[in-house]
């Protein structure tokens, strides 16, 4: 209505499709090469907010020839060009410079702004086009849109405030879903930081408030130990920043002597979650779930997990319940809610709250300092008034009222269960940008270049990790073929796995009304691919997915479907099947979870789940 313009980067054309002005059908696994090249256009034509540069990030810190910062008694460098010498990060009355090379006490050092300038230049969009499968003059084109279209200079005023207007933006959660998919968003969010758009009015925002994040000292600190590791392998040299993925935790279970694992744990509590048909890599959970001796599920109906494995099966009420409390926000005006149950929990089930405090109740961690009602307190930020009695089990209402009332809110839980939602007024214009602090971004510095994960990588190097871990620890983010493209040119297309508007997740193809609507998987394929296999559509073909690593193959039937909405070297099966405990469920198709794999070659830097895998296809 007011102009936007969108545009899906995509293999498959989504949901966003017919609401899109432009679909750019790039190649599974090459969003990197695309940032890489946006950034390199955006240098090459000049749309660079020089001044949130020098002033919000570190890209005028000096850059030894070493990879690391030049510091003077701890603190960082920047070049002054008034005095012709290096000051101190921050040095009153410096206008730090991003270019050029310079020489302090007989070392050379650049500034980290020129070092990306150099380190994108060789990213031409010709160079991308042969990466991602996409025309450079679309690149070009496109980048130089989000160049013009930024406004870079441009302020406007919000509840008083004068902040920078920068109505360019991404939303980029699933592209984090590919081996270099850390990479990948780091990229992307530096063609914006470019922009000068991070939390700009209209640029790009990760959160309805403006805080700093919490791991944002953290994630820069890791101190990378020696073996024992736990089973996530955090803090480790294989994935030192670790985002605790239950793939890695399966190929740990399975082996934990090759990864330095000294416990494993015997007992497993599952709440609300099916890994066997959720999880990439279905067989590598069910041999990492048989080494159990006991597990316990809390889940509303038996989920292929719980039908394999679970020893008790705790039934769990779905909305009838007390949960929360939860954010109702439209992005602009501050909304909190609560779900509150509309009837009696049906049969058996219990909401998860009365669940757990019985469970912790009988291992005799309910009560007293630091015991569940003490987290609970902690974790709802209950005023003293309010707080739970540490020694007598609560009614779970009786802590949502506790909660509300806490909040200023005179009628406790009642006003929930009667109104639904209490909203605040709008954001003030403070608690919404980064910008709006004082000082901005609380002094927090954007980091372009990433001096710390180049530290983790010589880390990881010096320890004896091999190169499939440190690869991708680097101080920008560096192109290189994925590790599923050194499959055997048999398996030529790339498949990917999506979701479908009808279902939720891997918990809904049972139920009758929305089976109608997609009663089957299928494997989307481009009409000049199936014509050259001989596929017409409906036929049932063979789905055969190989790990580039290790040669093992995997290996389902499926129905075909012919499409123009995917690339032709690409095709895709829908996340939500392969279910068979519910009778509904049964005959629907498998999983594209059994095709993929994880571990090694398939999840890289954070411990991230890549849903991306090379197959060969042929009728059945």
């Amino acid at each position: 209505e007011r102009g936007m313009k969108v545009v899906v980067i995509d293999p498959r054309l989504r949901g966003a499709g017919p609401f899109a002005d432009e679909w750019l059908p790039i190649r599974p696994g090459t969003d990197l090469a695309l940032a890489l090249s946006f950034a390199s256009v955006l240098i090459e034509k000049g749309y660079v907010d020089r001044g949130y540069l020098a002033k919000y990030t570190n890209s005028p810190y000096l850059v030894k020839e070493d990879g690391t910062f030049l510091r003077v008694d701890g603190k960082e460098q920047v070049w002054d060009p008034a005095s012709g010498s290096a000051k101190p990060v921050g040095a009153a009355g410096v206008e730090p410079a991003l270019e050029g090379e310079f020489t302090v006490g007989g070392a050379k050092v650049k500034p980290a702004y020129q070092l990306f300038k150099e380190h994108v230049a060789k990213s031409t969009p010709e160079w991308a086009a042969g990466v991602c499968g996409v025309p450079a003059a679309d690149i070009r084109r496109i980048a130089t849109e989000l160049g013009e279209n930024a406004l870079i200079g441009h302020t406007v005023v919000v509840d008083g405030v004068t902040l920078p207007h920068r109505p360019v933006s991404v939303m980029a959660y699933h592209m984090a879903q590919q081996e270099q998919g850390f990479e990948a968003i780091r990229a992307m969010i530096m063609v914006f930081m470019l922009l000068g758009a991070m939390e700009a009015v209209g640029g790009v925002r990760i959160d309805f408030t403006w805080k700093p994040y919490a791991n944002y000292e953290k994630l820069d600190q890791i101190k990378i130990k020696d073996p024992p590791y736990n089973i996530y392998l955090g803090d480790s040299k294989y994935f030192p920043i670790n985002s605790k993925l239950p793939g890695i935790v399966a190929k740990v279970m399975q082996n934990p002597a090759k990864y330095g694992v000294d416990y494993t744990p015997e007992v497993m509590i599952l709440h609300m979650a099916n890994p066997l048909g959720s999880f990439a890599s279905q067989a590598d959970f069910i041999a990492a779930y048989k080494k159990f001796k006991f597990v316990a599920v809390i889940d509303p109906w038996l989920s292929e997990t719980a039908d394999y494995f679970a020893d008790v099966v705790l039934p769990a009420a779905t909305i009838e319940k007390y949960e929360g409390p939860l954010g109702a926000s439209d992005q602009y005006v501050d909304a909190t809610t609560l779900r509150v149950p509309p009837m009696k929990p049906l049969f058996q089930s219990r909401p998860e709250i009365e669940i757990y405090m019985d469970l912790c109740e009988k291992a005799g961690i309910l009560y007293g300092k630091d015991g569940y009602l003490d987290q609970v307190n902690q974790a709802l930020k209950l005023k003293d008034a309010y707080k739970l009695d540490l020694g007598a089990k609560p009614a779970v209402r009786d802590i949502f009222d506790r909660w509300a009332k806490s909040e200023g809110i005179a009628e406790g839980v009642a006003y929930f269960e009667k109104k639904g939602v209490k909203a605040k007024g709008a954001f003030p214009a403070k608690k919404f940008y980064g910008f709006a602090q004082s000082p901005p971004f609380n002094g927090k510095t954007h980091r372009l270049y990433g001096e710390s994960l180049l530290r983790y990588q010589r880390e990881m190097k010096a320890k004896g990790a091999e190169k499939v871990y440190w690869q991708d620890y680097t101080a920008f983010p560096t192109w290189r073929p994925p590790t599923k493209d050194a499959s055997p040119a048999a398996y030529d297309l790339t498949l990917i796995s999506y979701k479908l508007v009808e279902f939720k997740q891997s918990r809904s193809s049972f139920i009758p009304l929305l089976a109608e609507l997609a009663p089957e998987q299928r494997l989307e394929i481009n009409p000049k691919t199936a014509k050259a296999k001989g596929v017409k559509d409906g036929d049932m073909v063979w789905v055969e997915s190989q790990n580039a690593l290790t040669g093992e193959t995997r290996k389902v039937k499926v129905r075909a479907r012919l499409t123009e909405g995917i690339r032709p070297d690409t095709a895709g099966m829908p996340h939500h099947y392969g279910m068979w405990t519910h009778p509904s469920a049964k005959g629907q198709g498998p999983t594209a979870n059994t095709l993929f794999f994880t571990g090694e070659g398939y999840v890289t830097n954070t411990a991230d789940q890549s849903f991306q895998v090379q197959v060969k296809v042929w009728k059945a």
